[in-house]
């Protein structure tokens, strides 16, 4: 099991090939912060030791939903809890019942799910990985945490490296992205990005789509325990096209209510878990 990709995810990115560019940064010292907390990044995105189950509250304009998850090694397992902050009506509850007696009694479904799961996160670690090479960074405040989190926080602000080739179609984007990362100097973690499209991306030619200039994402990441980093806030939004077909991508996720699972938990478990009831996790998160 590959753990949810805490940067950059949910692009629209088709699959390609990986290849290599030199590092850039703009100098020593803390500028080699930023590669040792992309290289943290991409350590953990890998770990599939430390599962955990939490609460997923995903919006957009016209939907709201609240799901608990639990990552097993057959991949993740939602159980929906709540439709636009309120509970599910006994009609959705049976649906929703119905829908994990077919996940059980049909194992392929979960494996296709899985499969799925792998494929995005190979895309978003390639991505992960041409991070420290694809922009030029530039130290522009040093500051301190929340008082949950008082570690120095440096933050950099990130543009396009010209010398850059994106080597594949996911990696194209970051050519037109500027931004800012801020770093947790004593953990050397990424707390916060946030990236806005400068101009329209092409993919495929046009034929694939493309993501439009002035588009926007923010990511937000936390200690959630026992030293366990992961995504807490998430938002984007932008506007493309995709297969000839235009899109809005306007979406805001908040994962909270973080608790520790056993490693090698099977998805049949999880659900048997999810079915014990609707208590939340231990709210180890912020």
């Amino acid at each position: 099991m590959t753990r949810y990709i805490p940067l950059l995810l949910l692009l629209p990115w088709p699959v390609a090939s990986y290849g290599q560019t030199a590092p850039a940064v703009s100098g020593a010292g803390d500028q080699a912060l930023v590669e040792r907390a992309l290289s943290n990044e991409l350590r953990v995105a890998q770990d599939a030791d430390h599962p955990m189950r939490y609460r997923l509250r995903k919006s957009s304009p016209r939907l709201t939903t609240m799901k608990e998850l639990i990552e097993t090694k057959d991949g993740l397992v939602a159980r929906l809890i709540a439709v636009n902050d309120l509970p599910l009506t006994e009609a959705d509850e049976k649906k929703e019942e119905q829908r994990l007696d077919a996940l059980l009694r049909d194992p392929g479904r979960q494996r296709h799910r899985k499969q799925g799961e792998d494929q995005d996160a190979e895309r978003a670690l390639k991505v992960l990985r041409s991070l420290p090479r694809a922009f030029i960074y530039q130290p522009a405040a040093v500051g301190t945490g929340s008082p949950a989190q008082p570690s120095p926080i440096v933050k950099f602000t990130f543009r396009p490296n010209p010398a850059f080739d994106p080597p594949d179609i996911e990696t194209q984007v970051l050519t037109a992205m500027t931004g800012e990362i801020w770093i947790d100097r004593t953990e050397e973690r990424v707390i916060h990005l946030e990236g806005h499209l400068q101009h329209d991306v092409d993919f495929g030619w046009g034929i694939l789509g493309r993501l439009d200039k002035g588009g926007w994402i923010v990511i937000e990441q936390a200690d959630v325990g026992q030293q366990q980093w992961r995504i807490v806030h998430f938002k984007m939004v932008m506007t493309g096209r995709v297969f000839f077909k235009s899109r809005v991508f306007d979406t805001e996720e908040q994962q909270s209510g973080f608790a520790s699972v056993p490693a090698g938990l099977t998805y049949q478990k999880a659900i048997e878990i999810l079915r014990a009831g609707n208590n939340a996790p231990a709210q180890n998160a912020p």
